[in-house]
């Protein structure tokens, strides 16, 4: 590893303070409710929706954990970033609805097509999910590239950038959130992208790469007999993963929900989409240059994780490297912030609110700022707890969502797409979807104690791509089978909320938020999806 030097530091300093300046901005300007506060007043343009969307994705546990796959033989789970198409299901399915409803979060949105049991679930469960996974697993990824790349102790680094993050998050709301993440997607996208230019000149280019770690290496179809990544549950849970992520996940959909109009919000995520395919050739290829210089015994790391902080100190020159830095200390800030704010925004308004409904707009403000500041003292102390996460930290992340994500897509796809679905198919969905989760994820973590061959080891241990699919199966019939086992819901439950209940003003309003400019962009993205699938074939 080579350490910082002047000029990077340089690098790093004017990035920060262009940082801080935007925070400060926000601040200065901000408005005391919680529509400004949450939604950054819902006045955000296209370029800064789809930009937050993608600052938000990329993370600094993206950027480390994406690079160590490349770097490990996990090269399937690239299909995780040409989710592209799915964030155009974002922008052209669901957004319509969910600004229809007029709502702030997801489970408000569960609330008014089915019933209050149903936002009461949702809140609760995505906050736990959320200090879980999305804050622990960035703060120990951030841990890891602050010591790798400032030299500093795991712990200092790892808390300083919690609490910086926390307090601009606090103190701005989502409007500093979504405008300091614009300024971050730039950042990274040309840091990483000068990196993967160097990097593939230093191993000669694509074709030399490809004869280091063979053909075979790069190949992201493995047979559906794979006992790790057989292509059907890959496809299947993967898309699964993708539609609750990108389509119901209140930490993706909220930028949307800033926007002015449909109109904005589905270019945002246009715009994202787009943005989205560059982590393939950005991150992931990376890693894999990272292996061909390690074969040829030109760079060496013990684990995988430490690709892409190990290539960026060997591979940039001083001035470029701390502008790298910054991009990936930038991942970091950005994916905690926007958890951070997506949190408080659920537990101010889907739980506080609904406790407290005669609250102050200034007041429940001051509570979502509380609320961060907790999230952001419990993401503090589960940090010890993540640094005992061994493998690719890529890998562990998917097979979470693998587990959360089946119920929750499924409420919300057949929700929308049915208006026979009832409160009571959505309620049942989820309250076993989520027992079934989490037993999965008990089962799994005591598989070597349970008895080899039970019906317990064997839910415990199988493949969790397979378990995924079959699990979203299961959700699907379940829904299905206890709405129509009981009642209709009513009519003010599904109108306007569902396809084919949609009235014909609000189909001609929907027909004007679009042109022939965004088909042709989404069809583009669309394309070269199947390009990178098709190119990624191993020969």
């Amino acid at each position: 590893m080579q350490t910082l030097e002047l000029l990077d530091w340089i690098s790093i300093i004017i990035y920060f303070a262009i940082l801080a300046g935007i925070a400060i901005w926000v601040i200065r300007n901000k408005k005391e409710n919680t529509e400004d506060y949450f939604l950054a007043g819902r006045n955000v343009g296209w370029f800064v929706v789809g930009a937050s969307i993608f600052a938000s994705n990329i993370g600094s546990e993206h950027v480390v954990g994406l690079a160590g796959a490349g770097a490990s033989d996990k090269l399937p789970l690239l299909i995780y970033e040409v989710h592209a198409w799915i964030v155009l299901i974002l922008g052209w399915v669901f957004l319509p609805f969910y600004q229809r409803a007029g709502v702030f979060t997801m489970p408000e949105f569960l609330e008014k097509r089915f019933d209050s049991r149903m936002r009461w679930i949702l809140s609760v469960f995505s906050i736990i999910a959320y200090v879980l996974t999305k804050i622990s697993v960035t703060i120990y990824a951030g841990g890891v590239v602050v010591s790798a790349l400032l030299g500093i102790d795991f712990w200092t680094g790892a808390i300083a950038t919690v609490i910086l993050t926390g307090l601009y998050t606090v103190l701005g709301g989502m409007r500093a959130v979504v405008y300091t993440e614009t300024l971050q997607a730039m950042v990274l996208v040309v840091g990483a992208g000068v990196l993967t230019y160097i990097g593939l000149d230093r191993v000669g280019g694509w074709e030399s790469m490809k004869a280091t770690v063979t053909p075979e290496y790069l190949n992201m179809w493995r047979p559906a007999t794979d006992p790790d990544f057989p292509w059907p549950s890959l496809f299947v849970s993967s898309t699964i993963v993708g539609i609750w992520y990108w389509c119901t996940d209140q930490y993706i959909v909220q930028r949307t929900l800033t926007a002015k109009n449909i109109k904005e919000g589905r270019r945002g995520t246009i715009f994202g989409a787009l943005m989205k395919l560059l982590p393939v050739f950005l991150f992931l290829i990376p890693g894999v240059i990272a292996l061909t210089l390690k074969m040829r015994g030109e760079l060496d790391w013990n684990s995988a994780d430490e690709a892409f902080p190990v290539l960026m100190s060997n591979l940039l020159p001083t001035g470029l490297r701390g502008l790298v830095a910054a991009g990936l200390l930038a991942a970091l800030m950005s994916s905690l912030a926007s958890v951070f704010n997506s949190v408080s925004t659920l537990f101010t308004v889907d739980i506080y609110k609904k406790l407290r409904p005669k609250t102050p707009e200034k007041k429940l403000v001051r509570t979502g700022q509380i609320a961060t500041m907790v999230v952001v003292f419990i993401g503090i102390l589960w940090i010890p707890i993540m640094s005992n996460i061994s493998g690719v930290l890529y890998e562990y992340l998917q097979s979470v969502q693998t587990y959360i994500a089946p119920p929750i897509a499924a409420v919300f796809l057949m929700g929308i797409l049915h208006k026979r679905i009832n409160a009571q198919g959505a309620y049942v969905t989820l309250i076993l979807g989520f027992v079934i989760g989490f037993g999965r994820i008990f089962l799994e973590i005591l598989s070597d104690s349970l008895p080899s061959g039970s019906f317990l080891h064997f839910i415990g241990t199988v493949n969790y791509l397979s378990f995924g699919a079959w699990f979203f199966v299961f959700c699907i019939v379940t829904i299905i089978g206890v709405s129509l086992a009981t009642a209709h819901p009513p009519e003010e439950k599904v109108l306007n909320l569902t396809f084919g209940t949609v009235t014909p003003e609000e189909k001609k309003k929907s027909r004007a938020t679009f042109d022939w400019k965004d088909i042709a962009v989404s069809l583009f993205v669309v394309l070269v999806v199947v390009f990178v699938m098709i190119w990624f074939n191993g020969k």
